[in-house]
């Protein structure tokens, strides 16, 4: 994810997350890169961490807000993501990026627009315009591993995904919250 306001790292996200079968890779790419001696998306908050593309990132989010906010809208749209490139972020994020088709795109901003509308803003990278749609898999990667690091991200790809569900996810306050 994009470098973040300074303050404590507490945030709350609206998740996608992907079929079994691509999830399975990324967990894979997980692994390596554990065994390169980077710390993935597997070890934080004792492994809850699922992979996923987060539609909207907040300091804080009441899932039971994010779901009156969202009610009658499907979150967990079966689109169609095909990782096709890693990258990283300020702050050595690294990630494996979907097309940014306008199936997804449209799909984040209205996501977001029903959020704001009901009082609830994303962090401003997060907000359409300025969202790169991704996969984060490590959030502070060593400067002397990052190299490698892309080259394993860049040999996983690529990966074909489907979005099968959603949720509201905040794993520092243990809040994971499913939604339609």
């Amino acid at each position: 994810m994009p470098a973040l306001p300074a303050g404590p790292l507490m945030v709350a996200s609206v998740e996608l997350y992907l079929d079994e079968r691509a999830a399975r890779r990324i967990r894979v790419l997980w692994d390596q890169l554990e065994e390169l001696g980077v710390q993935s998306l597997r070890t934080p908050h004792n492994g809850r961490h699922r992979p996923h593309v987060a539609l909207a990132v907040a300091r804080q989010l009441d899932p039971e807000a994010v779901a009156a906010a969202l009610a009658g809208t499907r979150v967990a749209e079966p689109l169609r993501l095909n990782f096709q490139y890693s990258g990283v972020f300020v702050g050595r994020v690294v990630f494996l990026g979907p097309a940014p088709t306008p199936a997804l795109i449209e799909h984040q901003a209205r996501i977001h627009g029903l959020l704001a509308a009901a009082g609830m803003d994303s962090l401003p990278l997060y907000r359409p315009g300025e969202w790169v749609p991704h996969s984060t898999v490590s959030m502070r990667v060593p400067r002397p591993l990052l190299t490698e690091a892309l080259r394993k991200c860049l040999e996983s790809l690529p990966i074909e995904a489907t979005v099968v569900r959603a949720a509201v996810a905040d794993y520092a306050r243990d809040i994971f919250r499913e939604i339609p």
